[in-house]
């Protein structure tokens, strides 16, 4: 008996052990909501004007039917369904909590507009036009204005393409008219889009990391790539990255709106709070790789189709395929003649027949010809033949010179003196002819060149006797004057 009274006693403790700790770990009752937060609840009733949304614990709250309804009133949300929304007011009389997911539809829209601009509820507009600095909405009758820097999260270049949409908005500021002038009201799309970023980011950088694959948007376009939406992030698909395929500007390949799988190369961390981090992006990652069978698909010597993308002074690259291009050095573009440029045989997008010299797939190179294989061996044989001929007659030529030069030279040693009675001018005038005699004497060759030779010396005798007498004679110088005039009369 006083065991089964012990045992008893022990389940109780045990028992109301368990009690205590469970209690214990139930969390504390939430606070309830205020004004501007954020909740989410599950509508439990639709009536002719409001709907009653069940938001857990003890707090309820109701929304106007013009809140889960579209444009032409058709319900988008029904009993049963969770859906988020802000609380605008407390009603001072149930303590229901008012609930708005948008403003700009339901009653007393001005009074609205200033809770939306207290507390961060979106507003629903029309876009009617585009003016100076933004754009203009219509919310509900009452005109507002919104700078293009707040219409994205980049800067619009065609704002024009949003005339017409309904979009919405957080109201930025709001500034009651004076003298019955209406209000400024001052709106912000860039700052939903930025907190709906901001929500997706978490969870998208999360399953980024370098060699992820993921699926993004493309957002933007410029001259040295596309922004990508990731999910909250955009990352940077260079121009470079988009293809194997030279691209000159990502709009030739890729549009806005665009959807692509892409590769995350690196991520670099951001710099401070006010940037994200950094997201370099590829495509071509995930395309095959054509220079892997480059050298099967084009053999040294066959002949292929390609196209003239781009012409330097040195040669012209030719596209062979997606991705391939080879170089034709500006010596294979002339067959037989000689060219200072390529543009002068070949035209920017030309499509020509080539001829591949060689791949070399390590370091990304083909070599290409414009000649057919068997021109190009018959120019190399002329050459080669010309350039012998060349060497022979140079050979020919300098073997020639050298044996006049030797022919030349025991000739003017076998001339006879000119006599030791020569004054040392004659002797000197002598010389200068020999000289004149050496430098002429590979053009004086036959007859007339013998002849012009005796000649000459011939002269140099008459000299070398006239200025032997003018020096027997004296030094006044007469009796060089009568000899001269004396030789002059027997001739």
């Amino acid at each position: 008996m006083d065991e089964q009274s012990s045992s008893d006693s022990k389940d109780f403790a045990t028992v109301l052990a368990e009690f205590e700790q469970g209690k214990s770990a139930e969390p504390a009752a939430a606070a309830p909501p205020k004004v501007g937060d954020k909740v989410s609840g599950q509508i439990v009733s639709i009536g002719p004007e409001v709907a009653f949304v069940d938001l857990g614990g003890k707090a309820e709250g109701t929304i106007e039917i013009a809140q889960i309804s579209d444009a032409e009133g058709k319900l988008t949300s029904n009993v049963g369904d969770t859906i988020e929304a802000k609380v605008s007011r407390i009603d001072p009389e149930t303590g229901a909590l008012i609930l708005r997911r948008r403003v700009g539809r339901g009653t007393e829209v001005p009074a609205e507009l200033v809770q939306a601009a207290q507390s961060g509820i979106p507003v629903e507009g029309l876009v009617t036009a585009v003016v100076k600095g933004g754009i203009e909405v219509q919310i509900s009758g009452l005109r507002a204005f919104c700078p293009l820097s707040q219409l994205e999260l980049r800067y619009v270049e065609n704002p024009e393409r949003f005339v017409g949409q309904r979009l919405s908005f957080k109201v930025s500021r709001y500034e009651e008219g004076s003298r019955g002038r209406r209000p400024n009201i001052v709106l912000s799309r860039r700052a939903l889009l930025e907190e709906e970023a901001k929500a997706k980011a978490a969870e998208t950088r999360a399953r980024l990391a370098p060699g992820a694959v993921v699926h993004g948007k493309v957002t933007a376009l410029t001259d040295y790539g596309a922004f990508v939406d990731l999910g909250g992030l955009e990352g940077m698909l260079h121009v470079s990255e988009i293809g194997f395929a030279r691209t000159a500007h990502p709009k030739d390949v890729l549009e806005v709106g665009q959807e692509l799988d892409v590769q995350v190369l690196k991520i670099e961390p951001a710099k401070d709070s006010k940037h994200s981090e950094r997201i370099s992006l590829s495509r071509k990652a995930l395309e095959r790789d054509p220079w892997k069978d480059a050298v099967e698909r084009f053999p040294a010597g066959s002949r292929v189709k390609g196209r003239a993308m781009r012409l330097e002074s040195f040669g012209a690259f030719i596209e062979v395929a997606p991705g391939l291009e080879g170089l034709a050095h500006i010596s294979e573009l002339g067959a037989s003649r000689r060219i200072n440029h390529p543009k002068e045989v070949l035209q920017l997008g030309q499509d020509v027949d080539v001829t591949v010299l060689g791949v070399d797939p390590v370091k990304r190179r083909i070599s290409l010809s414009l000649q057919e294989p068997g021109e190009r061996e018959e120019r190399a044989e002329s050459r080669d033949r010309g350039e012998g001929g060349d060497r022979g007659e140079r050979s020919d030529r300098g073997s020639g010179a050298g044996s006049g030069s030797r022919s030349e030279r025991p000739a003017r040693a076998a001339r006879p003196d000119q006599g030791g009675g020569r004054s040392a001018r004659g002797s000197g005038r002598g010389e200068r002819g020999q000289r004149g005699d050496r430098g002429s004497g590979g053009g004086e060759r036959g007859a007339g060149g013998d002849r012009r030779e005796r000649e000459r010396r011939d002269d140099d005798r008459s000299r070398g006797e006239s200025t032997t007498t003018t020096t027997s004679s004296g030094a006044s110088g007469f009796g060089s004057m009568a000899d001269f005039f004396k030789k002059s009369q027997q001739e």
